[in-house]
């Protein structure tokens, strides 16, 4: 299988922590350790069209905007599904609380449990629900991993899934049409996440390549993020670039506020760490990526994973601007006008 290029559209041993009942997108998750309830897409099994129940199992990483919004759209759209189809689908969303063995505890009960899709989201979920669904042949469809090649989430048959590769070298120039006098860019990500490794490598090179400095600074934990940011801030950057990082997004309420104030736009992967006050973003919308991934998964379920390819590509282009920030910088975003889609937003911690 190759990847495929599309436009946007598409247990007694684990504790109640890891279980949240997927809610509306208006509505608020359940706290992870409030007791979850199955959801079932379209009623009672026995009031569908050619009484087919299918189970799934939504896997987030973590709990932070990106992710959540991505679960919310995911349920949003099976329930769409099961309506259309006149089948029966029941989901739980889980949370990995960005810890390797709480996401292995899910897999393995999961699995036990019979699921006929896995859907995880972000790159150590579909890792590890990979491993966990190798001996079934599970399907697992994955959401949001930026680099599934350097994840080696290819050429495995039972696994496929959504990407959201980000374009590095636009949201670079991004960052030169607002300030053409950069001089020294902040480089902020995780270690740990797959999904940095590619886009800072390719900020690095761009950066080389105009002659503009960079200062890297890696962060694991919200504690981590917020030194981090703050020893940017004293390092006097003009810009920082974050990719699709869900460590650095989970903290970006933490930082925000503290950048602004030091006159530091901060250039992100993704348009929920601006709806969260960074400064912008040129990438894809999440929603829509949930409900493609959702497509995919009921494709799999229904049709088998034979035609599917190891991942498919999203578009990205729309460029996100938190309003509230812009002013706070005294930035004139105008200036994107030429280069794509603006769409304005102003914080919110959702």
């Amino acid at each position: 299988m190759k990847k495929r290029v599309v436009s946007v559209l598409l247990t007694a041993a684990m504790t109640a922590a890891m279980v949240s009942g997927c809610k509306n997108q208006a509505e608020t998750e359940e706290k992870p350790s409030e007791a979850s309830e199955t959801a079932e897409a379209s009623g009672d099994a026995s009031e569908t069209t050619d009484g087919a129940v299918y189970k799934v199992a939504v896997v987030k990483q973590m709990d932070h905007a990106s992710l959540d919004e991505i679960a919310d759209a995911v349920c949003k759209e099976l329930d769409t599904i099961a309506s259309e189809k006149g089948v029966s689908i029941e989901y739980e969303v889980y949370s990995g609380q960005g810890d390797q063995s709480v996401l292995k505890q899910i897999g393995t009960q999961v699995i036990s449990e019979k699921v006929n899709a896995i859907i995880p989201i972000a790159t150590l979920a579909g890792q590890v629900m990979a491993t966990c669904a190798e001996e079934t042949q599970t399907p697992v469809v994955f959401a949001a991993i930026s680099d599934p090649e350097n994840a080696e989430m290819t050429g495995i048959d039972y696994v496929t899934g959504t990407s959201d590769a980000l374009n590095t070298e636009f949201i670079m120039n991004m960052m030169l049409t607002q300030n053409p006098d950069v001089q020294k860019v902040g480089l902020l990500y995780s270690l740990s996440e797959d999904n940095s490794s590619a886009p800072i490598a390719e900020a690095k090179e761009y950066l080389e390549g105009k002659g503009i400095s960079y200062v890297e600074k890696t962060a694991n934990t919200n504690d981590e993020v917020i030194t981090a940011a703050s020893a940017l801030i004293a390092e006097d950057v003009d810009a920082i670039f974050t990719p699709t990082d869900n460590v650095i997004m989970s903290a970006e309420l933490a930082i925000y506020e503290n950048l602004a104030e030091a006159g530091i736009p901060h250039y992100t992967g993704a348009d929920s760490f601006v709806r969260n006050g960074a400064f912008t973003t040129c990438g894809v919308n999440y929603t829509s990526l949930g409900y493609d991934t959702a497509d995919l998964a009921y494709s799999a379920m229904t049709e088998g994973m034979e035609n599917l390819e190891d991942y498919y590509l999203t578009d990205g282009g729309i460029i996100t601007v938190n309003t509230e920030t812009a002013e706070a910088l005294g930035i004139d975003y105008s200036v994107f006008s030429d280069m794509g889609e603006v769409v304005e937003v102003t914080t919110t911690e959702d």
